[in-house]
């Protein structure tokens, strides 16, 4: 994106020897080293991670009392937001891997869908830019994504996840095994920059008409930014859904038809 200022510009200068060092921490995925202008995504993301704890703590703490809990509030609020927001994603994991992986993998899930919403969002407040609008940030998600579905893979499949990257018959495995590891690589390259390029075009889009119309144009600007936010949470939260059942459903199946049947078992009837 080009370099504006935000609030995170103010913030951090208020700490001159921070832009000083922040050369020390190398350089961004681009070649290019760290400025307080670089640094300004990973000030906003920590800010998002600080709001998404925050509001998680709060949320915890009003469902406390089960038997309260279980009786959904009249009107639009905090527990309610949160409660239609995860379980909508818990449901859309359920369908795809079931219940029991959907409970054991929601949580990586569950907090990329609200710190990526919450990153998304803050490009709609004046003065504030997406995280999300960042390569960096944007990598570094899709980096955990990757090394968890391939964990989650090996952890549940064993030396089988890598196995199948063989193909269904040894002869083909030449073939098949190049194919495999370039669609494994291309993964996190595809959620990384996807969620970049929309972010950071659909910000810069809502910049330009909020300078040249300020009175009116940018109202259903903003309803459709709202939208393109929302859109491409799902989005990454569909993909990850899709990398984990895929590196981990041989597992589920070997467990659903993998067993003998049991001695003395009438057959089926032809």
């Amino acid at each position: 994106m080009p370099e504006h200022t935000s609030f995170f510009s103010y913030l951090l200068a208020l700490f001159p020897a921070l832009g000083e060092n922040m050369t020390a921490l190398g350089h961004t995925l681009t070649g290019q080293p760290v400025t307080v202008h670089g640094a300004e995504p990973l000030a906003a993301s920590l800010f998002v991670a600080v709001l998404v704890i925050l509001l998680a703590i709060v949320t915890r703490s009003r469902i406390v009392n089960l038997d309260d809990a279980v009786i959904p509030e009249n009107r639009l609020s905090l527990r309610t937001f949160m409660e239609i927001f995860i379980a909508y994603f818990y449901d859309m994991m359920k369908d795809m891997m079931g219940a029991k992986r959907a409970k054991r993998y929601f949580p990586l899930v569950g907090t990329f869908a609200m710190f990526i919403l919450f990153s998304n969002l803050m490009g709609l407040v004046p003065g504030l830019n997406p995280p999300t609008s960042s390569l960096n940030v944007t990598a570094g998600c899709a980096i955990i994504v990757f090394v968890m579905f391939n964990y989650y893979g090996i952890k549940e499949n064993g030396l089988h996840y890598f196995k199948h990257l063989l193909g269904p018959v040894w002869w083909l495995a030449p073939l098949i095994l190049p194919i495999e590891i370039l669609s494994l690589c291309v993964r996190p390259v595809t959620l990384a920059v996807r969620l970049m390029m929309n972010m950071a075009v659909d910000h810069l889009l809502a910049g330009i008409m909020l300078a040249l119309f300020a009175l009116l144009l940018p109202i259903p600007l903003l309803v459709l930014g709202t939208l393109v936010c929302l859109i491409q949470v799902l989005v990454f939260c569909l993909l990850t859904s899709i990398y984990i059942t895929l590196a981990t459903e041989h597992e589920e199946h070997d467990e659903s038809h993998g067993h003998p049947a049991p001695a003395g078992a009438a057959l089926p009837a032809h």
